[in-house]
């Protein structure tokens, strides 16, 4: 059964009369009673009876007419999310987040302004270390991750600069430099430092542990965190102190404060997905930074 027979009879139903109907089809009577009998004899019953002033539904004509409208409104809303999706307004986007950028204003920032912009598409975040997002972006696990640089593998991507973080120190209260605003690593050589596990961010690692071996620091004596934000929390409990970016200090904890590098010690935060993405929405996401 063709859908435009629906559409015909559809709209004989509402018009009552077929002349009217045929003027709303944009089409000659004779050919719409023929379609519409062609209509009742592939049903096998009549659908309308045919009266002096128009048409009336019989009842299989009642009952077909609420399953017709329902059809045609499934079918055009197919045809409308296929758009959609072609157009990159429908449909999903899975994000990954790494875990040093699950504080970044901008990236959540843009993320807001996109679902306001774009509501028929459903957003899907996850946060993860940095070496588990990019092997799930080239699994196509996710769609686009952002990742903070130096990364080893992000060759292997697309990349879009998002923004320049500087690190920044996080020290215990109680510590000797904690009323100083601004502190050199080379001021901490007798503190433990407290840092993250290489894989969760390999290049940010070789960019803080580098940074402190240049100022002295004994790395046979770190202090390892799982992550960026229990960091903090070991930081609080006395561990040592941190380097974390300056996003992190949205963590208010009365038992940490936090300082500004003397050094110059940047990350470059960035959008990456795979090549030669054919996705629409993934593109529409991307030009929205």
């Amino acid at each position: 059964m063709e859908l435009r027979y629906l559409r015909y009879f559809v709209a004989v139903a509402q018009a009552q009369h077929f002349t009217r109907a045929a003027e709303v089809l944009g089409i000659s009577q004779p050919p719409l009673s023929q379609q519409i009998r062609r209509l009742e004899e592939e049903v096998g019953t009549p659908l309308f009876y045919r009266l002096t002033r128009g048409v009336e539904l019989t009842e299989a004509g009642e009952a077909f007419y609420e399953d017709a409208c329902q059809i045609l409104a499934l079918s055009d809303a197919a045809l409308e999310k296929a758009k959609g999706i072609a157009r990159g307004i429908n449909g999903k986007l899975y994000l990954g987040v790494t875990s040093s950028n699950a504080f970044h204003g901008k990236i959540f920032s843009v993320l807001q302004r996109f679902r306001d912009d774009y509501p028929q598409v459903s957003l899907y975040q996850k946060e993860d270390n940095m070496a588990t997002l990019m092997q799930e972006l080239d699994e196509g696990l996710i769609d686009v991750a952002f990742v903070r640089l130096p990364c080893e593998n992000s060759k292997s991507f697309n990349l879009k600069l998002i923004d320049e973080e500087p690190m920044i120190i996080a020290l215990h209260h109680t510590h000797p430099l904690s009323a100083k605003t601004e502190l050199s690593l080379f001021e901490l050589q007798k503190t433990p430092v407290v840092i993250f596990p290489q894989e969760v961010a390999p290049g940010l690692y070789e960019l803080v542990y580098n940074a402190c071996l240049r100022a002295g620091i004994n790395m046979d004596a770190q202090q390892q965190a799982s992550q960026f934000a229990s960091s903090l929390s070991m930081v609080a409990a006395g561990f040592g102190f941190a380097i974390i970016p300056q996003s992190m200090a949205c963590i208010s904890h009365p038992q940490v404060t936090f300082h500004q590098m003397e050094e110059t010690l940047k990350t470059d935060i960035a959008l990456a997905w795979r090549k030669f993405e054919r996705s629409p929405a993934v593109r529409r996401f991307i030009d929205n930074f």
